[in-house]
């Protein structure tokens, strides 16, 4: 598996060990690889999802207790709808990754890998690498 950064393996690491879960368990690990993957996500992660009964806290979406923005809202949308299927009204692919910078964007699209394993996996620095070439192709 490749992260966005070293602060996302470990963040990764720090709740998977957490929460103990198995290393089959693609569903979990899916949406474990975007919640790490966001600081905010991240810092609100024991609003987001329940250590004890291991289980996800759909509610906070809504919550007057825990302030997301909507770009913190698609990405848990979509990690919610990787473990267990979650839908509501917003849970389509446009909605989804509409609110995402390329950051986000690329946390999302990487976790169909962990969870399908379709997708080769990219990190930030080799997008940004394939950025410069590309502008360099345009000069």
């Amino acid at each position: 598996m490749r992260f966005l950064d070293e602060q996302h393996q470990l963040s990764y690491n720090q709740i998977t060990q957490r929460d103990n879960t198995y290393p089959t368990d693609n569903e979990r690990r899916a949406m474990f690889y975007i919640l790490s993957g966001n600081k905010d996500l991240m810092s609100k992660i024991n609003h987001i999802y329940d250590f004890q009964e291991h289980s996800i806290r759909p509610n906070c979406l809504d919550s007057k207790w825990v302030d997301l923005s909507s770009s913190s809202k698609s990405l848990v949308r979509l990690a919610f709808n990787l473990y267990n299927n979650y839908t509501d009204e917003h849970t389509s692919p446009l909605n989804l990754l509409y609110h995402l910078d390329d950051r986000n964007c690329n946390l999302a699209l990487n976790s169909f890998h962990i969870r399908f394993g379709v997708l080769e996996v990219v990190k930030e620095q080799d997008i940004e690498e394939i950025e410069e070439e590309d502008d360099e192709l345009e000069l």
